[in-house]
């Protein structure tokens, strides 16, 4: 993209987007969220790959929106992480699943691949810095949101 830049002299703006998630998502895209919500939507056990104790952070889709649209209409080329800090294990994250779904979820534990980092974790310091943005919705406030959305699809099914 730089080289890009540099050489034709086109504007560009570079984001990295960490983990993802709300309403309209592929139901079955492999991703942890969407996985352990239409599990528990399901009546199926939530999968965690390893003890459960590998972190990663998620930010709702509106977030996102609101960090491309900073980095878009700023003078900054970037590249800037664009995801929220806030870290949860995987086992908190089925946690948080179950309280929004249903508290009798079961979890299922399954071995982890040997490549899965133990940590993802973006630092939005520049961003904050330069775009002036920072993520507003919690996993707690944009889960329900996702879920009334899984709900629904999946009870068409």
């Amino acid at each position: 993209t730089m080289d890009y830049h540099r050489g034709g002299g086109v504007e560009v703006r570079i984001a990295r987007i960490f983990n993802t998630y709300g309403p309209r998502m592929c139901l079955d895209d492999g991703r942890v969220v969407s996985n352990f919500v239409a599990q528990a939507l399901r009546r199926q056990p939530m999968t965690v790959y390893g003890d459960g104790k590998q972190t990663r952070s998620f930010q709702y889709v509106s977030d996102l929106v609101a960090g491309l649209m900073a980095l878009m209409e700023g003078d900054h080329i970037g590249p800037f992480n664009l995801g929220n800090p806030g870290e949860f294990t995987m086992l908190e994250l089925a946690q948080v699943v179950k309280e929004t779904i249903d508290p009798m979820a079961t979890i299922e534990f399954k071995p982890n691949t040997a490549d899965d980092p133990h940590m993802r974790k973006p630092d939005i310091t520049k961003a904050k810095h330069l775009l002036r943005w920072e993520p507003k919705v919690s996993l707690r406030e944009g889960l329900p949101l996702m879920v009334k959305d899984f709900r629904q699809r999946i009870l068409d099914e």
